[in-house]
């Protein structure tokens, strides 16, 4: 078997280890999930008129359903990668890293594995975060196939880099809560971004910290691609983005993995 086929194999393998956890101890995972539709269900209902009229809409909570979806979803895919960090952590402080070093499988598939699974479980979160959506109202006004999927494409690339950066946090993290605390800038972002107001409301002092973060350009190009607004350079933007953070993140957790085990 060429050691192609053996790194795909153990990946493989490790994903299912992973899922197979996720599917034991669904606590975090649920947490993560409800925190975003608790959100959704908050400004759509006790904000929405408000925020509506504050963005222009006028007092249509319709309206601002449209707005705030997109940026729901993007924090979606920020909560799951917190639990990425935690996943790495406990694995990497409670001995099975170490056990699997002393066997002959392709180590890197012992992150590739929480990569993909990760993945995995915020495409699964931002559809169920999307039923919920679709439920109270949400629609997509003429977006085509080819733009919904470039829409679950940009979600797929954005929590692959944000993964990635997760992983990372987990193996320098002592312990599960450190690591919790380490991503927690993955899901405080998206509320300082575009996800529930325009940065153009925002006070003069406080828009460029809003502006110039990742969340803001991929919240935009993924509003763009559901409800046909301008995206401009968003689009671009968001690409480099993730490109940069998925190559930063992986030779972080790259060079801290091949470290000794603590």
């Amino acid at each position: 078997m060429s050691s192609f086929s053996l790194a795909v194999r153990d990946s493989r393998t490790m994903l299912r280890r992973n899922l197979l956890h996720a599917r034991r101890y669904p606590s975090l995972t649920l947490n993560l999930l409800l925190t975003p539709v608790m959100m959704l269900l908050l400004f759509v209902y006790v904000f929405g008129d408000v925020m509506s009229a504050g963005i222009g809409g006028g007092a249509d909570r319709s309206a601002y359903i449209a707005y705030l979806v997109p940026g729901i979803l993007m924090m979606t895919v920020g909560g799951t990668a917190v639990g990425t960090a935690v996943s790495v952590s406990n694995d990497m402080t409670e001995g099975i890293v170490a056990r699997f070093r002393t066997m002959a499988i392709h180590r890197p598939s012992i992150l590739l594995g929480h990569v993909a699974g990760s993945v995995l479980q915020c495409v699964m979160s931002v559809l169920l975060v999307g039923a919920v959506a679709v439920a109270i109202g949400f629609r997509s006004t003429g977006a085509t196939a080819v733009e919904w999927l470039a829409a679950l494409g940009l979600m797929v690339l954005v929590s692959l880099a944000l993964t990635w950066l997760a992983v990372g946090m987990g193996l320098v993290s002592p312990n599960a809560e450190t690591a919790s605390n380490n991503a927690l800038p993955l899901v405080v972002l998206p509320l300082i971004s575009s996800a529930f107001v325009p940065v153009e409301s925002m006070p003069g002092w406080f828009r460029p910290i809003a502006a110039h973060q990742p969340f803001t350009p991929a919240i935009e190009t993924l509003r763009g691609l559901l409800l046909g607004t301008e995206i401009g350079s968003n689009g671009w933007l968001s690409l480099a983005w993730c490109l940069g953070l998925s190559a930063l993140g992986y030779l972080w957790a790259a060079r801290t993995f091949r470290k000794d085990p603590r």
